[in-house]
């Protein structure tokens, strides 16, 4: 496993970031004993960094995930990284709420959750329109503070976002979108990200499975999986990047990689992304996408990728992957 200093934060982290969104519920079933082997055996090919949200199955995923890590963080808090996200209040009148009550009692939440004294890294889960950004900053600066969490970053926010943040307290981390199939941020979000040192946590490099290798047009969802409503997981749109995953597949079997070691080797070869994060819901399908911080992509191979995927369809619009 390879490591970076996460930008401004100052944390070593490793370059693949354990996700745990599948670890909520949204994504179908789950076996909740496969998900903790799966976080283990991150954790024992060198993982140090996981990421995971309180809108996650309502704190769900936050739960796993301190019960899977549980020894070493009651017995080495230092050796872990964990992030996690807030200020989405689903059910509730404002479904983003950055607000300096919600974000506070997302924090408590979140540090019972995870049976935590602090988070290393807590992140405004999606920008909230309704509030002041100087009233979200000012509320996240008070938290560290406080010590209850210790470096602050946004997810999904653009670079207009980022800089009125910025105009009352740095924002450290950005977790945005990103895959072969989605770079709207390469035009003005990477930019600022580079200038300001700010450390980026790239979700869906495998596109929510698409890059994968192992879906095909006829692939099925259960009803609670949100792919199931998604538009890119349908129709014409489905099947041409489909054609392209083929293409990609070829490409990575010529090089010794799978097309989703491909697709993550990809991202982490971006100028400014300092992280992937992967997903898994059991131990078997963790070691492939891990494996992939090894790879070296050289120039040659970058072009002829680019090459490759201006056949597809890009995805863009709501995230995650155009569910309306």
């Amino acid at each position: 496993m390879r490591y970076t200093v996460l930008g401004k934060t100052g944390l070593d982290v490793s370059r693949i970031a354990f996700g745990t969104w599948q670890l909520g519920g949204d994504w179908g079933s789950f076996d909740e004993q496969g998900a903790i082997d799966a976080i283990r055996h991150a954790r024992e090919l060198g993982v140090n960094f996981f990421d995971t949200a309180q809108a996650y199955g309502f704190g769900r995923s936050e739960e796993v995930l301190g019960k899977a890590l549980r020894a070493e963080l009651d017995r080495d808090r230092d050796s872990l990284v964990i992030a996690t996200k807030g200020g989405i209040n689903p059910g509730g009148e404002r479904p983003r709420d950055a607000g300096r009550e919600w974000l506070r009692r997302g924090v408590e939440e979140s540090l019972r959750a995870l049976k935590l004294d602090y988070i290393d890294l807590y992140q405004v889960h999606w920008p909230d329109p309704d509030t002041p950004a100087e009233e979200t900053a000012t509320a996240l600066q008070e938290l560290v503070d406080e010590g209850k969490i210790r470096h602050v970053g946004v997810s999904n926010y653009n670079a207009a976002q980022l800089a009125e943040f910025d105009r009352f307290r740095p924002v450290e981390a950005l977790q945005p979108p990103y895959h072969l199939f989605r770079r709207g941020i390469e035009q003005e979000t990477l930019p600022y990200t580079r200038e300001h040192d700010i450390g980026v946590l790239a979700y869906s490099p495998l596109a929510s499975g698409l890059l994968t290798g192992r879906m095909t047009a006829d692939t099925t969802f259960e009803p609670d999986d949100w792919r199931s409503q998604a538009s890119a997981f349908q129709g014409e749109l489905l099947r041409r990047n489909l054609a392209v995953v083929d293409q990609l597949s070829r490409f990575g079997e010529e090089r010794g990689m799978s097309v989703s070691q491909l697709a993550i080797a990809w991202v982490l070869a971006q100028p400014g992304v300092h992280v992937a994060i992967v997903g898994a819901r059991s131990a078997r399908n963790i070691e492939n996408s891990l494996a992939a911080a090894d790879f070296d992509l050289s120039a040659d191979d970058l072009a002829q990728i680019d090459r490759i995927t201006a056949e597809g369809v890009s995805i863009e619009g709501a995230s995650p992957e155009g569910v309306a």
